[in-house]
């Protein structure tokens, strides 16, 4: 978003115009912001979001109201990577205002119809335009067969089941062993039955053209449903399991539990009101030094526990008993993807510069791999990205269900419940590679870290993979 090696504080002439706070009576000056150039525009289109957000944050809903106008006359769903972007942060922070009044809410939503299928067509097209879940299927396979060689029967547990591309190249390198293919059972999980229906007609096509040895075991539910115990796990089969973009579902709680932090003695002053950031005594140039995501880091602003202690970790019952349930199975490998961000933090203001920051570099990628007009960039926006946005930031409780962690806060949970990482092969590192090169996905590039693999966007991690196996305890 920002030529490399210059910097939105010395080439904008922005940083000339006194920035503006929020008052009642301001006006919004629209026919010289109209006339602003792109790079212009963005960096006064993130002031007034992060201003906005403030004044959500600290209930100030007059001034946040006027933010909110003031965003979208310069805001659109077809404009540029910025203008998208806040369209949808400004639709996020007026849906959290909208919350503040409960019978309104409900009323203004009563109406509204969600189809699990188009959630499912937007998935599929987020499959198709970039190239994240494409890799992450195939470092997720290449570790399943390094794991399972020699093995005779395979287990393999998928805990979104969606997307028969991933299994059926599985089955072409299964077949390609020198010691022949295993007897393969797949267990796919899904909330859909006609999803499942789908796959189980699909696979077991392939499987018969490969001569592979097959089974599908169809499970409707959500992840968050599961009961691991039900999946019998049969003597002598070798159990893999595939988490794509799955298990933060599981960081899910009320969030009570948090309390006694805000109210803790040992919290000092500065945690305690850190509801919003002071803006006004700060210009937009302080703020975005290098880059206009990268405005606000929590971890240096908060006095938090270091990011490697169990203190760090947020309390998630749900994931500490499955990850126990699952430790039971024995698993021999488990591939786990996910989003390579914090979206997971207590106040509204950590959240939203989080989310600036990760959906950014997402809106960005997408914007380089296809073009402004076509509707199925569109709807991935608004119905994937838009949709992780809102939740992120409106809602509280059990109802925000997109609580991203880094790939640090995973391994600490993993490693915890009792599970050893397994380093990904500088193999699937190459196959990754390749991928990128065939399809020309210019700009993305695949990193190693401490054993696990990152998917960046230029030099930006947006998700992570790691693998990891029943260790006994001592």
């Amino acid at each position: 978003m920002v030529p490399e090696g210059q910097s939105f504080v010395t080439s904008s002439p922005l940083q000339f115009i006194p920035w503006m706070s929020f008052s009642p009576g301001l006006g919004s000056p629209f026919p010289w912001l109209r006339e602003l150039k792109s790079e212009e525009r963005g960096l006064y289109l993130i002031h007034l979001l992060v201003s906005c957000a403030n004044h959500v944050a600290a209930g100030s809903l007059e001034n946040a109201n006027i933010g909110l106008e003031q965003i979208s006359h310069l805001a659109s769903t077809d404009g540029d990577t910025m203008q998208r972007i806040a369209a949808y942060f400004n639709e996020a922070l007026a849906y959290r205002m909208l919350k503040a009044w409960p019978g309104l809410y409900k009323a203004l939503n009563s109406t509204k119809i969600s189809l699990v299928s188009e959630e499912i067509h937007v998935q599929k097209l987020f499959f198709e335009l970039c190239p994240f879940v494409k890799l992450a299927y195939v470092i997720t396979n290449q570790a399943i067969v390094e794991a399972m060689e020699g093995e005779k029967m395979v287990h393999i547990i998928d805990f979104n089941c969606f997307e028969p591309a991933q299994w059926i190249n599985l089955f072409q390198t299964f077949n390609a062993r020198p010691e022949g293919p295993p007897h393969l059972r797949i267990t796919g999980l899904h909330e859909q039955k006609e999803v499942l229906d789908h796959m189980a007609r699909r696979l077991t096509e392939e499987a018969q053209k490969w001569d592979i040895p097959f089974q599908f075991n169809p499970v409707v539910c959500k992840l968050e449903n599961l009961d691991l115990e039900s999946l019998r796990i049969k003597t002598g089969e070798a159990l893999a399991v595939s988490s794509v973009l799955q298990l933060h579902s599981l960081l899910v709680t009320d969030d009570e539990m948090h309390k006694w932090k805000v109210n803790s003695p040992s919290m000092s002053k500065t945690d305690r009101s850190h509801r919003g950031l002071p803006m006004n005594q700060r210009t937009l140039g302080e703020w975005l030094k290098k880059e206009p995501v990268h405005a606000y880091s929590p971890s240096s602003d908060l006095a938090s526990p270091s990011p490697l202690s169990p203190l760090s970790l947020a309390p998630a019952p749900k994931m500490g008993s499955f990850l126990t349930a699952l430790r039971a199975l024995s698993p021999k490998l488990i591939v786990i993807t996910e989003q390579e961000s914090n979206n997971s933090g207590s106040t509204v203001m950590e959240r939203v510069m989080e989310a600036l920051n990760f959906y950014a570099a997402l809106f960005d990628c997408l914007e380089s791999t296809v073009s402004r007009a076509p509707l199925e960039r569109k709807k991935v926006e608004k119905m994937l990205f838009g949709e992780e946005i809102k939740n992120i930031i409106a809602c509280e409780g059990v109802e925000r269900k997109e609580r991203h962690e880094k790939l640090e806060k995973w391994i600490l949970r993993l490693e915890l419940a009792g599970f050893g990482r397994v380093p990904l092969s500088y193999h699937g590192m190459l196959q990754a590679g390749r991928l990128l090169q065939t399809n020309n996905y210019d700009g993305y590039k695949i990193k190693e870290e401490n054993g696990c693999l990152v998917i960046c966007w230029q030099e930006r991690p947006l998700y992570s993979i790691s693998a990891w196996r029943f260790r006994p305890y001592d």
